[in-house]
């Protein structure tokens, strides 16, 4: 019998649908139960692709002895981390003071009124089941110093957030260097990336260290993008055969994935790659990113035109199952000399790199034979798209979602590709069709029905792929729906003390209010919220949304410079910020204009925004009143709203934008209109 997450728009609640546990989603009726059963809530948070979301639910949720104690002693909330990230933050944090970490699945034992007392993550089924009984028992017989335990807790979240919340210094030039030497003493120089293992790709530190070098002329900076960017793409984090990359590598080498793949990541670096391959022309970088493209577009785009969350890391209960090899798979597939080549080739060896003797495959060199890896690729690709598959999560994400029209729309302009380009343009349409709405924005839809209320990364993320769109189409209407939109989150989402809030002024309360700076594996709602001010105000010519990007930044200054691993995308837009940001308009129409259009975007990798078209095109407020020099097509570049005179070579033009701009000692100051 079906507990009462079978209609729910999560595929991952509705993977706990049949289990024998009485789940409730994240209700006031739950909290409500609680209250009147006088007994704790049990807060399990996962998401779809998630391995250990399943093993815990494989030993404890479906296991109808641990589902008899979680009942009689739980009021039992599952909540999908995708969907209700603000939930998940709140108790994400308490659970890290807690317990020094965290991580997915997260378990959480709360009072009625929502304060957490016990906190962690995986545990094995015999330990679940004691700490069941455990909670409770305290629930009843020490009441006391479990609600002291809450409010404790809760306390010390606010200190946080207070100390998130302060605007009394300012971010520097000499802050941001001082944030590209910590990543360096950070960065593992033999294998990319920073720390030790488990290894995230480092996507938004990654655009940070680009935008860094291309400001300063650091070299060390590209040379720490091109080696991570060069090992993560010859590792078997990386999708050899299908394109597109794992959610992390569990090693420092960037060998064995945890194989879920997630949108967003791809996204992401699919946007590093192709700016990498903008600036140093790597093959390596241009080949990864038309094929994470190709990967977004045949993967995870949806039938409505919007792109899915996830694949799963398992395969029928087991994980990495679809992509591993063993020698002998090869040789069966291949032929004897094929498959020796191809294991030779992709390291499959008789131990494996992964488990029971297989291997996923890796590209550490090279092929000697493009045209013989092309023929066995396409073999192997044919292949495995025989044996079972992950299953997807096809929530439609609003930030998740704005992520891949910019990074996709992007791809499409820089490499004349225009399924790509159209893709990221019906993915717009879908989510402004299906999730905004009476100037709300909905956070997910799953097969056209519309869940939660979206957050601020929502807001900003979208805003900001409609920026994007704005300056690859032309088109007027998208900078007005980027602007709409902004308005709603500086209405909705602003702090009195300063920056944002994660949640809406309109939403239900939680028990602490969220309000996070670090990126995690997305932008922060904060940073994402800055970058799309900056290129909304440099886009429409209002300074005053450039003021608001300032005023959030100065709260940066601290993390920038003691955290720079969780804090690249915010940097990086205060780098396009102190710079202007640049502002390229071109005018007029035919071979040159394109020529000009191809060479200005090429600048986008430092933060410039473009607009190109006819003068005074409706809809498109940098080129008003730029005329065509002598009938031709012109280029007029600008930073912080002042013009040089316009440019009518795209020599020139290169070599202007080739320029070192030598940036303020601080931030502007507030503009005026």
């Amino acid at each position: 019998m079906a507990n009462r997450l079978a209609t729910a728009t999560s595929p991952y609640l509705r993977q706990h649908a049949d289990n024998p546990v009485d789940w409730w989603p994240w209700c006031t009726e739950a909290f409500d139960q609680a209250r009147e059963r006088d007994v704790p809530v049990l807060l399990s948070v996962g998401y779809a692709a998630c391995h250990w979301c399943h093993v815990m639910a494989h030993e404890s949720f479906e296991d109808p002895a641990t589902a008899e104690l979680v009942n009689a002693h739980c009021v039992p909330i599952k909540v999908d981390r995708e969907e209700r990230p603000d939930i998940d933050s709140v108790y994400m944090a308490a659970t890290q003071l807690v317990t020094g970490r965290g991580g997915w699945p997260m378990t959480v034992w709360c009072t009625p009124g929502g304060e957490p007392f016990y906190c962690g993550t995986y545990f094995p089924r015999e330990h679940f089941s004691q700490l069941v009984v455990a909670a409770a028992q305290a629930w009843r017989e020490q009441r006391e110093a479990v609600l002291s335990q809450g409010e404790s807790l809760r306390q010390a979240l606010e200190r946080e957030s207070a100390r998130n919340s302060s605007l009394d210094s300012q971010l520097t030039p000499a802050d941001l260097a001082t944030a590209a030497q910590n990543l360096a003493a950070e960065h593992d120089q033999v294998n990319g990336g920073f720390g030790g293992a488990p290894k995230f790709p480092p996507s938004m530190v990654g655009q940070f260290l680009l935008r860094y070098h291309t400001h300063t002329g650091d070299s060390s900076s590209l040379e720490m993008v091109r080696r991570t960017c060069e090992a993560m793409a010859r590792g078997g984090m990386y999708d050899q055969l299908g394109g597109g990359f794992a959610r992390y590598s569990v090693d420092e080498t960037w060998t064995v994935p945890h194989f879920e793949k997630m949108l967003y990541d791809n996204a992401l670096l699919l946007g590093l790659y192709l700016n990498l391959w903008q600036i140093t022309g790597s093959k390596l970088a241009r080949r990864v990113a038309d094929q994470t493209a190709d990967f977004l577009l045949a993967e995870l785009r949806t039938s409505e035109g919007g792109f899915a969350s996830s694949l799963d890391a398992d395969t029928d209960g087991v994980e990495g199952a679809t992509y591993a090899w063993t020698p002998q798979q090869l040789r069966d597939l291949l032929g004897p000399a094929d498959g020796e080549w191809v294991a030779n080739l992709c390291q499959v060896t008789a131990e494996g790199s992964f488990e029971h003797g297989t291997s996923v495959l890796q590209l550490r060199r090279d092929p000697d034979d493009e045209q013989r890896w092309a023929r066995l690729r396409a073999m192997l690709s044919t292949a495995r798209a025989q044996r079972p598959q992950p299953a997807r999560d096809d929530k439609v994400i609003t930030a998740w979602n704005g992520l891949t029209i910019a990074a996709l729309a992007e791809h499409g302009v820089l490499t004349e590709n225009p399924t790509t380009l159209d893709a990221a343009i019906g993915a717009a349409e879908l989510v402004l069709a299906k999730h905004w709405r009476a100037g709300v924005l909905a956070r997910t839809s799953l097969a056209g029905v519309v869940g939660p209320p979206g957050v601020l990364e929502d807001y900003g993320c979208l805003a900001e792929a409609l920026c994007v769109l704005h300056q690859a189409t032309g088109q007027g209407r998208w900078l007005s729906a980027a602007g709409e939109i902004l308005d709603a989150a500086l209405a909705h989402f602003g702090d009195p003390r300063g920056g944002f809030f994660d949640t809406s002024n309109e939403a239900e309360p939680l028990f602490q209010h969220p309000k996070e700076l670090p990126d995690t594996a997305t932008p922060s709602g904060t940073s994402a919220m800055i970058s799309a001010l900056i290129n909304y105000s440099a886009l429409s010519g209002k300074p005053s949304y450039q003021n608001h990007a300032v005023a959030a930044l100065s709260g940066y200054r601290d993390l920038i410079t003691r955290a720079p691993r969780f804090t690249g995308w915010g940097a990086a837009a205060a780098l396009a910020l102190l710079s202007g940001p640049l502002q390229i308009a071109i005018v007029g129409s035919g071979p040159l204009a394109e020529q000009l259009r191809a060479t200005a975007w090429r600048a986008k990798v430092g933060g410039a925004v473009v607009a190109a078209g006819e003068p005074d095109a409706q809809g498109v407020p940098m080129l008003a009143n730029r005329p065509l020099v002598d009938g031709s097509p012109a280029a007029y570049v600008c930073r912080r709203f002042v013009c040089d005179l316009p440019i009518t070579d795209p020599a020139a033009l290169k070599a202007r934008l080739a320029e070192r701009f030598a940036p303020a000692n601080a931030f502007p100051h507030l503009l005026s209109e």
